[in-house]
């Protein structure tokens, strides 16, 4: 498998092939890259960014954010769980909006401070 690795804008061409029970990985040109294609073979993981719903804020969308990346296939779920989500201004950035989101280890996050209307 090919890819690009996303870690610096660099993009290094990686090949990725399975090799026994590890992984023969080439075109890094740092470690952050070769941990980067193993990451991406053996546990995909994606930073989820979105917004929630905030009531008596001076703005009616709280820009949301995951605290650490999530697995790939649970984006999509943690996403639509966001849709009931209500809160209530003042938000400052770093609040947890969303503790341990579908139960990921990773909370979600305001990143953006919004006052009292």
């Amino acid at each position: 498998m090919d890819m690009i690795c996303i870690n610096c804008p660099k993009g290094c061409h990686l090949s990725i092939e399975k090799d026994g029970d590890g992984w023969n990985i080439q075109g890094y040109a740092c470690e952050r890259g070769k941990a980067y294609a193993l990451s991406e073979m053996t546990d995909p993981r994606r930073t989820l960014t979105s917004t929630v719903k905030i009531k008596d804020g001076t703005i009616t969308r709280c820009p949301v954010k995951t605290s650490a990346p999530i697995p790939k296939d649970m984006v999509r779920d943690a996403a639509k769980s966001l849709d009931s989500v209500t809160v209530i201004a003042p938000v400052k950035v770093g609040d947890v909006i969303v503790a341990n989101v579908l139960g990921t280890g990773s909370d979600i996050i305001a990143t953006r401070n919004i006052a009292k209307a």
